[in-house]
C-alpha cells in the first residue's frame, strides 16, 4: 500500500507540528484603567515600602507567594486608591488594577495584560463585577463569594487571591481615616 498525502493531511500535520504562539493581550493601560475605575479623579503616585512583616500578612491572607511591589500605588485626594498588581495565571503573569474607595471597598478591577492562551474570560465585565463592594473583611474566595469560570480556574483563583491581598494591603497599610475624612 502506497500512501499519498492529500493537501488536507499536509495542512493538518503543519498545524500539529507548528509551535503555539501566544501573544500578550493588553486590555487597557494603567492610565486608562484609572479613568475607567475613577472617571473624575486625579491620582498621584504614592509608593510604599512593603516590609517583610506586611508581605507575610498579605501572603497569609491571600496565599499569593509572588511578592507584592509597593511602587505601583496611586492615591486620590479623597483617600481612594488605584493599585496595580500581578499574579501568575497558570504559567504566565496577569497584570490587573484594583480601585479602592476611602472606606476600603473595591470599586472595580480591570485586567491590564493577559498572556495565557486560555482563561481570558477573567477579562469579562460580568465576572469582574463580583469584586465590587468587597473589602478586607469579606472572604474574597473562589467558589465562596466569587464564582469560578470553567476553563479559567487558575486565573480566577489567582486574581481573586490577588484582590484579597490588595484589600488587606489597604486595611493594614493604606487606610488613613484622618485623610479620608478631611473636607474636600
Amino acid at each position: 500500500m502506497n500512501w499519498k498525502p492529500t493537501p488536507f493531511a499536509i495542512a493538518g500535520l503543519a498545524m500539529v507540528s507548528a509551535p503555539l504562539m501566544v501573544q500578550a493581550k493588553i486590555y487597557v493601560s494603567a492610565e486608562q484603567a484609572q479613568k475607567i475605575l475613577f472617571p473624575n479623579k486625579s491620582f498621584i503616585k504614592a509608593p510604599i515600602l512593603i516590609t517583610e512583616d506586611l508581605q507575610e500578612k498579605m501572603r497569609s491572607a491571600s496565599s499569593i507567594r509572588h511578592p507584592f511591589q509597593g511602587d505601583r500605588i496611586w492615591r486620590a485626594a479623597d483617600g481612594s486608591y488605584f493599585i496595580v498588581d500581578e499574579v501568575v495565571g497558570k504559567h504566565e503573569m496577569i497584570s490587573y488594577a484594583v480601585g479602592i474607595n476611602p472606606q476600603g471597598h473595591v470599586t472595580g478591577i480591570e485586567i491590564l495584560e493577559y498572556v495565557e492562551s486560555y482563561g481570558y474570560e477573567v477579562g469579562d465585565a460580568q465576572w469582574r463585577k463580583q469584586f465590587i463592594g468587597k473589602n478586607a473583611n469579606d472572604p474574597i474566595k473562589l467558589n465562596q463569594d466569587i464564582q469560578n469560570i470553567g476553563g479559567a480556574t487558575l486565573s480566577c483563583k489567582h486574581i481573586t487571591d490577588g484582590v484579597k491581598r490588595v484589600a488587606v494591603l489597604y486595611e493594614l497599610a493604606l487606610k488613613t481615616p484622618a485623610l479620608a475624612a478631611r473636607p474636600k
